[in-house]
């Protein structure tokens, strides 16, 4: 979920809102209780002098005198500004300021009060009249004549001091009614309202101050978690990139030592990342790569250095090295930065395109060289065995005229090989189990295998191999010389195991054929496939040629994996699906 700035502006005017309402609510209730508490106990006072009036008229026949001194003495509590009682027509008969007594109400005050009920009503002077003052009134009750009415009335007449008394009338008329103001001081309850405002503003603001942090925590938390999700990606990005990557990258932190190693280093150096990370270069990397490290250090660049590598104890890599440090915007440095590139394909390439310019221009010669080159082995022969014919059985002379003869038959057969190594291949696709191929070439050799104690081993993988594409006679004819090479290799006896196999990638048979014979030196593993290259004394060099011809025909491939003194093993991989032959 995405919060937009505007729907958080938006959110923190609402809560503005909700505060100031809530605030002028506790303002008005503040005003309320304030009003209710002055009117009760403006109440209450009112009832207080009715019933000291009441009491002293009736019981000890007080006069107005008394009632003054009642009002005066009840004036003196503390917060009461005045109390008083007017007729009518707003003219003060008591006052506990006794120099307003005869004086008139004012204006303001006589609009409100001059119609008063019979329960007390309030209201407050004006905010220009100093002391400000509450004031609660309604109509003075000093007598009750609730059932008391005659008696009331008869002792009136022997009452003289009540005949002129200014709160008693007999009877009662509204002409006649009598008005008790009590003024209240709201001092006291203003600076209590006043600092209840004021707290009520300072939680108001410290209410408004959360929301907003609150709101401003959503915000920096939403951008914060927006920030680390487009990081996560952009880390997964970077990772699944550089993982990906088909060249070996390693890199180390600032201490120097190694913390990232991608797949492709690890398929270079046969390391396990595991041992890797937190170990100096110097500790588990080749010589030659650990030599760079100075060069980072004085930042001399390091760009596409070819190195032969060993890892691990290994064979030697040919590789491509290309180093950098890595420095921040501040230039410090962060660490350095290793690209490996395995050269062995490409040296492979380098060395096939070599061959192949090679073996095309050999072809093209051998073509009209071998033409040529017959015609008179041919009329060689036949005078040879002409002139054997002349001489007598057993004599130097015929003995000399066969070894002629069959030298032309040898030199007829290197030059069919040369024909055969330089004419294109024309080959029947069609599916085949490799697997019986390679049955039925072992049995063609297997005599001569058992006449020098050679143990032959067929082996195949459990799981069902599907039908390679190819040409089964050619194929054949490729296993055969494999075949008589690695029992010519074993004069002394030994053991030939022919595996098959899926490929690790699909669309393809894995066929190897290795030996326990004295190996190929390592010299020589370059040259095995070129034409007339041979160890053996009596060999032509164009088996492991034309080998090498009728696997590419196919668009499979030979390898060949040997060391002085080990064996020699050849894997043969050819294709499943149905690809046309190479034009060769």
């Amino acid at each position: 979920m995405e919060f937009s700035p505007w729907i958080i502006m938006g959110a923190a005017g609402i809560l503005m809102v909700v505060v100031l309402v809530l605030a002028l609510g506790n303002i008005h209730r503040e005003k309320r209780y304030m009003s209710q508490f002055l009117s009760e106990k403006g109440a209450a006072l009112i009832r207080a002098v009715e019933a000291g009036a009441r009491t002293g008229m009736m019981g000890m026949m007080w006069g107005e005198r008394q009632v003054q001194r009642l009002i005066e003495e009840t004036a003196d509590y503390p917060h009461i500004h005045f109390l008083a009682v007017t007729d009518r027509t707003g003219r003060f008969i008591a006052h506990s300021d006794r120099t307003k007594i005869g004086a008139l109400l004012s204006e303001s005050i006589s609009a409100q009060a001059l119609s008063p009920g019979t329960r007390e009503q309030w209201f407050l002077t004006d905010p220009d009249d100093r002391p400000q003052t509450f004031v609660v009134y309604r109509t003075f009750r000093p007598m009750t004549r609730r059932g008391g009415h005659h008696m009331a009335r008869g002792r009136s007449r022997g009452m003289p001091h009540m005949q002129n008394n200014p709160f008693y009338s007999d009877p009662p008329d509204q002409s006649t009614e009598r008005i008790i103001f009590v003024g209240l001081d709201i001092a006291p309850f203003e600076d209590a309202r006043k600092v209840d405002m004021r707290n009520t503003i300072v939680l108001s603001a410290v209410l408004l101050l959360l929301g907003f942090a609150g709101f401003l925590s959503l915000f920096w938390v939403e951008g914060y978690r927006r920030t680390r999700q487009m990081l996560q990606d952009t880390s997964a990005f970077a990772r699944e990139v550089v993982e990906s990557l088909p060249v070996g990258l390693i890199a180390t932190d600032r201490a120097g030592n190694i913390a990232f190693f991608n797949p492709a280093a690890e398929k270079i150096t046969a390391l396990l990342p595991e041992k890797m990370i937190g170990k100096t270069p110097e500790a588990v990397m080749s010589i030659p790569l650990c030599g760079l490290m100075p060069l980072l250090e004085k930042s001399e660049p390091v760009l596409e250095r070819e190195m032969e590598c060993r890892f691990a104890g290994g064979k030697s890599i040919p590789l491509s090295v290309s180093a950098s440090r890595i420095v921040n915007e501040e230039g410090d440095l962060v660490g350095n930065i290793l690209i490996l590139r395995d050269l062995g394909e490409v040296r492979r390439l380098q060395e096939e395109i070599r061959r192949k310019e090679k073996l095309a221009a050999i072809g093209g010669l051998a073509a009209g060289v071998a033409h040529e080159i017959r015609n008179p082995l041919s009329s060689i022969k036949g005078l040879a065995a002409y002139f054997g014919s002349k001489f007598h059985e057993g004599s130097d002379d015929r003995e000399a005229a066969e070894v002629m003869g069959r030298e032309a038959d040898r030199l007829n057969r290197a030059v069919s090989e040369l024909l055969e190594f330089a004419r294109p291949s024309e080959l029947h696709l069609r599916p085949t189990d490799i697997k019986e191929v390679a049955a039925h070439a072992l049995r063609l050799i297997r005599q001569d295998a058992e006449t020098k104690g050679i143990e032959i081993q067929l082996e195949s993988s459990s799981e069902k191999l599907p039908q390679a594409m190819i040409d089964p006679d050619r194929i054949s004819q490729c296993l055969l010389n494999l075949y008589l090479n690695a029992v010519e290799e074993m004069a002394e006896g030994g053991i030939m195991k022919v595996e098959t196999a899926s490929a690790e990638e699909k669309n393809r048979v894995i066929l190897q054929i290795s030996d326990t014979g004295p190996g190929i030196a390592k010299d020589d593993l370059k040259k095995i496939f070129d034409p007339y290259f041979t160890t053996k004394p009596s060999g032509t060099g164009l088996g492991l040629a034309i080998v090498h011809k009728i696997v590419e025909s196919h668009r499979g491939s030979i390898q060949v994996e040997s060391e002085a003194g080990t064996g020699t093993r050849f894997i043969l991989s050819l294709p499943i699906h149905p690809e046309g032959p190479a034009a060769l």
